[in-house]
């Protein structure tokens, strides 16, 4: 009897480890592999994109641009070929979410600064207060790194049409004020096909942490 009842507890110890080896390769077989959108202007919210381009639910890639940065150099699309990159749009007087986006992107940045596949870029959405001077003061107390993270001024037109017609990321100011921007807190990820692969909550850390594991996904896949 005793015996018996070894064997049978026996039985049941493997019973149970067999019961947890395959549940968890059905986990693994059944468990959804990551994927990240492409995004089209037909899926982002409507306020945050031109109304020229609200519809276009096929490929869209971010368009060429020229801008200046903190330390007086001329930023374009050039500078960010074969990288996953960042962007976001700030400028260096914002007293509410500002601070707090920066102290996220400079979180992003140490965890990336080793990676040369991934960059950062920041538009300022009030050029006309933020010179190259101004940027490079701010850029000094952040601790930027010149090589991963540009801060950019340029045509605040430009500026403007690029938040809504590429990075579908900012919403406009008054009607009688054609190119005010109301600022977001909107981290925007771009693959290395100058697509956007996804939009992040850049006040929140938790938001952060998830973009950098999109990041490593993409630096993985492309």
């Amino acid at each position: 009897m005793i015996d018996f009842l070894k064997r049978f507890k026996t039985l049941l110890v493997v019973l149970s480890i067999l019961s947890v080896v395959i549940i968890t390769l059905f986990y693994f077989v059944l468990k959804p592999a990551k994927s990240l959108p492409i995004y089209t202007p037909s899926m982002v919210n409507p306020e945050l994109v031109d109304t020229t381009i609200q519809h276009i639910a096929n490929e869209h890639f971010i368009s060429d641009f020229s801008f200046t940065n903190q330390n007086g150099k001329t930023i374009t699309q050039k500078d960010y070929e074969g990288k996953i990159y960042v962007a976001d749009f700030f400028f260096t007087t914002c007293p509410s979410i500002c601070p707090i986006m920066a102290d996220n992107m400079v979180w992003l940045q140490d965890q990336i600064k080793d990676n040369p596949e991934i960059m950062l870029l920041s538009h300022s959405v009030t050029p006309d207060i933020d010179s190259v001077p101004v940027l490079k003061a701010y850029a000094k107390r952040k601790g930027v790194i010149d090589a991963k993270w540009n801060l950019v001024t340029g045509d605040k037109k430009d500026i403007y049409y690029i938040a809504r017609k590429s990075y579908l990321a900012v919403k406009t100011g008054k009607p009688e004020e054609m190119y005010d921007m109301v600022h977001t807190e909107n981290f925007v990820l771009i693959d290395k096909k100058r697509r956007v692969r996804g939009f992040y909550d850049g006040t929140k850390r938790e938001e952060v942490e998830k973009l950098l594991e999109d990041i490593k996904y993409l630096s993985e896949k492309e």
